[in-house]
């Protein structure tokens, strides 16, 4: 999937690019992944989101998104619900 230019990205838009990477760099299930909402928990709820796949995750939300997140911007509150993380990625998209 081509991610649409920064300033074509509406809220619903940045969710949606958050759950398909959310879901193809952890390998969720398509329900897993559509189910999810602002308080879906993330870190420690998903066996799959470990240290290590934050890396992954970080790195893909880069690169289809066209955004750069630098390493004193990542903290544990960006990564507590599925809403935190997409408002955390709007605020990246928007700037």
């Amino acid at each position: 999937m081509t991610a649409a230019p920064q300033s074509a990205l509406g809220k619903s838009d940045v969710e949606a690019e958050v759950r398909a990477v959310l879901r193809d760099v952890l390998a969720l299930d398509a329900n897993t992944a559509a189910a999810m909402n602002a308080d879906t928990p993330l870190f420690g709820a998903l066996p799959e989101l470990d240290s290590m796949a934050v890396a992954g995750l970080l790195t893909e939300l880069e690169d289809r998104l066209d955004i750069l997140i630098d390493d004193d911007e990542v903290d544990g509150d960006m990564f507590e619900t599925f809403g935190s993380l997409s408002a955390f990625i709007r605020t990246k998209v928007a700037a």
